[in-house]
């Protein structure tokens, strides 16, 4: 699976836990100038840092992910908020 990572400057231990998750390549947007930047084609979820990104980048990825049915997934920084967001979407 790949999974389109918006926000975060570091990754820090994020991808070996989206890696523990069946994901197989991260695509990761740090939020800075992706504004108006489409989604891969490729990506079959959307994870956003919520913390690090503009109300701008967060509105357009998630129209994007909704029109493409893409599940998208909102996190607060660091290892904790995935796991939470993951388990609560039944990852």
């Amino acid at each position: 699976m790949t999974v389109l990572l918006v926000g975060a400057d570091r990754l820090g231990n994020i991808p070996h836990e989206l890696k523990n998750h069946g994901c197989t390549e991260i695509i990761h947007w740090t939020g800075r100038k992706e504004r108006t930047r489409p989604i891969p084609e490729r990506v079959e979820m959307v994870l956003v840092i919520h913390d690090f990104v503009n109300h701008g980048l967060m509105d357009s990825v998630k129209t994007q992910a909704r029109r493409r049915r893409l599940p998208i997934f909102f996190a607060k920084r660091g290892i904790a908020g995935l796991k939470q967001a993951l388990a609560e979407q039944g990852q």
